[in-house]
C-alpha cells in the first residue's frame, strides 16, 4: 500500500500571527511550546479547562479563517528526531529514564496533551463554497471550539452526564455495566471531536485515500485500545476510581464485537489501527453483522453452540448513519444496447436492498489522526407491506425486510447448500457495492474530471478473495454508469485495486458457479467473461499453441459445474499481488501462482504482516511492557517502532 498522506498543524509564530492579525490572547496561550498536530489551523481550538479555569473566548468575527500551506511531515510512527537543546532545558532536572540515544518524539499528541492547563485548539476550515451563513458558521466556531478536558473533574462530569442524558439512568441504578456504558461514551466523544477534524482535514486536502475491504474485522474490545491509544488510560482510571469505580473491572464488561472470525480479520483489524497511527488516510470496509458464527458454552459436559448477539446491549462505539444509504441490486436481467464503439447495458427487473452505513472512529497511538471503520447493514426499500397485513397475511407484510436483513445477520453462513452459497455471495457483493458507491459519491464531490484521477486519490486493497467481485462491480459503474468506454475503465479499475492472498492451498481458492453468478449478478458475469477474453488473447500470444497452460490460467474453470476463478480474477483485475510473509510470498511464486508470476513479473510482492503491539504487548502483558518503557525511556520511544527493541540488546544479560 503506497498511500501515505502525512499531515499536522503548522504552529503559528509571532510573525504569522501579526499578519493573520489574530488577537494574541486567543492564540498565546495555546501555541506556547507546542509542536505541528493534525491540520492547518485557523486558529486552534481550546481544550476545555475545568469550569473554575475556563479561558475567556473572544468573538470568533476577530478570527480569519484562510488557510495556510502545509509542509508533509514525517510519519509520527516511523520517525524519532534528535531533541532540540536551549538553554532553559539545560536547566531542567535529569531525566529519570531518558530516552536511549538521546531521541526524542516530536509532534507529541501525549506531550501537548499532558501539559498541565494545558489549552490546545481544534483546526477550523476555510471553504469559498460553504452553504453555511457565516453567522453561523461563527456561532458554531464558538460552541465548537474546544477539545473535550482530560482533568479528572471534565471526565467525571462527563460520565455522570451521559449516564442520566444518554442512558435515562439515576444515581441509584448505576452499577459496573452502567458505568462501562457512560464511560464508553466518554471516549467516544473524543475520538469523534479528532474524527470530525481527520475527515475535515482529509476533504479540504483532497488526500489521497487507502481503502481496505474485508469481510471481517476481529477487533476485540474497543475501550482499552481507544484510551491507550489516546494516552487516557490513567486520568479515566482516577477519575473512575474517584467516583467508586475500577477501571479494569470495567473493561471486563465490555463484549467482543463479532465481526470476525480469524487471523484474517485479526489481520484487517491490525492493519487499520496501524494506518491511524502512521496517519495515513484510510477507511475499512466490512460489514455489520448482527450475530456472529456462534458462541461456546459447556452445559453438562458437552460443547453447545448458541447465537453470538453480541449487539443485545448496543455498541457504544458506533455511530448510526442513517443519511448514507446506497441501493443495492440483485438478479433480474441485463440489456445490452451499443453506445457508439462501447458496449453497455441496463440492469432490469431486480430486486433492491438499502445499504446503510455505521461508523466506528479508529484512533492512531499519540497522534490527533482518527480514520474510519465503515460498516454496512442491509435494510429493506420497504419495510412494511400494508396491503398483505390487511389480507392476513402477517409474514408477507415484513417478508421484504426480512429477506434483506437475513444479509448483514450472521457471519459466515453455512454454504454446503445453494442457499447457503447464495447468501455468501450476496453479502460479498452488497457491501463491495455500497463501498465502492461511497467511495465514488465522495470523489466526484471535489473532482469532475470523468475519473481521470481516481486511481491517483483512491487505492483499494483485497482481504482475500471475499470481496473480488469489487473489480468487476467498479468496472460496471463506470461503464455503465458513468459512461466511461471499457479501456478508460479498465485502465481505471487496474491501477485501484491490490490484492492480498492469504493460502497456498489450491483448494482453498474462492470459486463461484457461473449458473450462481449468472442468477444473482448477471451483468457481472457478462463482464467477467469480457475480461477474460481479452485475458486470454494475451496469453494465446504469449504462449502460442500451448492450449493447456492457458487454461489452466483462464478465469473460468471448465467442467461441471463450469466456475469463475476469483483468485486468478483478483490478480488480473489488480496491479499488485502480495503475501503475507516472506515465505508464504515465495511459495505463491512457485506454487499456485508460479505462471502469474512468469507472466507478470514483479506484480507478486511481499507484505509482511504482524499485529499491533499497543493491544498484543503493551494492554495483553502490562509488566513486560512497563519493563521494555523503563529501559528505553517511556512508551512512546518503542510501542509505535519496534525496531527501537534493538535496543534492549545490552541488556539481554542483565538479571
Amino acid at each position: 500500500v503506497d498511500a501515505r498522506e502525512v499531515h499536522q498543524d503548522q504552529r503559528m509564530g509571532q510573525q504569522e500571527r501579526e499578519q493573520a492579525k489574530v488577537p494574541e490572547e486567543v492564540i498565546a496561550p495555546a501555541r506556547a511550546n507546542q509542536e505541528p498536530l493534525l491540520a492547518e489551523a485557523i486558529p486552534p481550538r481550546t481544550t476545555q479547562r475545568r469550569e473554575d479555569e475556563a479561558p475567556e473566548v473572544k468573538p470568533v468575527a476577530e478570527v480569519p479563517r484562510v488557510a495556510q500551506p502545509i509542509e508533509p511531515a514525517a510519519a509520527v510512527e516511523r520517525v524519532a528526531e534528535p531533541r532540540e537543546i536551549d538553554e532553559e532545558a539545560k536547566e531542567e532536572p535529569e531525566e529519570q529514564n531518558p530516552p536511549l540515544g538521546g531521541m526524542h518524539r516530536t509532534n507529541s499528541k501525549f506531550d501537548l496533551q499532558g501539559q498541565e492547563n494545558a489549552v490546545l485548539y481544534r483546526p477550523e476550515f476555510a471553504y469559498g463554497s460553504s452553504k453555511t451563513p457565516a453567522d453561523r458558521r461563527n456561532k458554531m466556531w464558538e460552541l465548537m471550539g474546544s477539545y473535550l478536558g482530560t482533568d479528572q473533574k471534565s471526565i467525571q462530569r462527563q460520565i455522570v452526564n451521559h449516564v442520566e442524558y444518554t442512558l435515562a439512568r439515576t444515581r441509584f441504578d448505576f452499577d459496573n455495566f452502567g458505568a462501562y456504558q457512560a464511560a464508553a461514551y466518554s471516549v467516544r466523544d473524543r475520538l469523534l471531536e479528532s474524527w470530525n477534524d481527520t475527515q475535515q482535514f482529509h476533504n479540504h486536502n483532497d488526500s489521497k485515500k487507502v481503502f481496505y475491504f474485508s469481510l471481517e474485522f476481529l477487533m476485540g474490545r474497543t475501550f482499552q485500545n481507544a484510551l491507550v491509544n489516546s494516552d487516557l488510560e490513567e486520568p479515566f482510571k482516577n477519575a473512575l476510581m474517584g467516583m467508586g469505580y475500577d477501571l479494569e473491572e470495567l473493561y471486563d464488561q465490555e463484549g467482543d464485537a463479532a465481526l470476525g472470525n480469524g487471523g484474517l480479520g485479526r489481520l484487517a483489524a491490525c492493519f487499520v489501527d496501524s494506518l491511524a497511527t502512521l496517519e495515513i488516510p484510510a477507511w475499512g470496509y466490512g460489514i455489520r453483522y448482527e450475530y456472529g458464527i456462534f458462541k461456546q458454552k459447556i452445559i453438562d459436559g458437552y460443547q453447545v453452540e448458541i447465537p453470538d448477539f453480541w449487539l443485545n446491549h448496543g455498541n457504544p462505539w458506533e455511530v448510526e448513519r442513517k443519511d448514507i444509504k446506497y441501493p443495492i441490486r440483485f438478479y433480474g436481467t441485463s440489456k445490452k444496447y451499443q453506445d457508439g464503439t462501447t458496449e453497455r447495458s441496463k440492469w432490469e427487473g431486480c430486486q433492491q436492498v438499502m445499504a446503510m452505513a455505521y461508523d466506528t472512529p479508529i484512533p492512531g497511538f499519540n497522534t490527533y489522526n482518527t480514520n474510519n471503520l465503515r460498516l454496512w447493514s442491509a435494510r429493506s426499500t420497504s419495510n412494511f407491506n400494508f396491503d398483505s397485513f390487511n389480507e392476513s397475511d402477517y409474514a408477507g407484510a415484513i417478508k421484504e425486510r426480512q429477506e434483506a436483513e437475513y444479509i448483514t445477520s450472521v457471519l459466515y453462513p453455512n454454504d454446503e447448500t445453494d442457499a447457503g452459497k447464495e447468501l455468501r455471495l450476496k453479502q460479498q457483493y452488497f457491501f463491495c457495492s455500497a463501498s465502492l458507491y461511497d467511495i465514488i459519491a465522495s470523489y466526484k464531490s471535489r473532482h469532475s474530471d470523468r475519473f481521470a484521477s481516481f486511481a491517483d486519490k483512491n487505492k483499494i486493497q483485497l482481504n482475500d478473495t471475499h470481496p473480488a467481485i469489487g473489480t468487476v462491480e467498479l468496472l460496471r459503474i463506470l461503464i455503465d454508469e458513468e459512461m466511461l468506454s471499457f479501456e478508460e475503465a479498465w485502465s481505471v479499475v487496474y491501477n485501484t485495486f491490490s490484492y492480498t492472498n492469504h493460502t497456498v492451498l489450491p483448494e482453498a481458492l474462492e470459486k463461484w458457479s457461473v449458473d450462481l453468478l449468472g442468477k444473482l449478478l448477471p451483468r457481472h458475469l457478462e463482464l467477467i467473461y469480457l475480461i477474460n477474453h481479452l485475458y486470454l488473447e494475451r496469453l494465446r500470444k504469449q504462449y502460442p499453441g500451448d492450449d493447456k497452460k492457458i487454461q489452466r490460467m483462464s478465469l473460468v474453470e471448465e467442467g461441471y459445474p463450469k466456475k469463475i476463478r476469483m483468485a486468478y480474477l483478483s490478480i488480473v483485475c489488480s496491479h499488485t499481488v502480495n503475501g503475507v510473509a516472506a515465505l508464504h510470498t515465495e511459495l505463491l511464486k512457485k506454487t499456485i501462482f508460479s505462471e502469474f508470476a512468469e507472466l507478470y513479473p514483479g506484480k507478486i510482492q511481499n507484505k509482511t504482516n504482524g499485529v499491533t503491539p499497543r493491544r498484543w504487548i503493551h494492554c495483553c502483558n502490562p509488566k513486560l511492557s512497563a519493563l521494555i518503557s523503563d529501559t528505553l525511556g517511556g512508551v512512546d520511544e518503542w510501542i509505535a517502532s519496534l525496531d527501537t527493541l534493538n535496543q534492549l540488546a545490552p541488556f539481554a544479560s542483565d538479571r
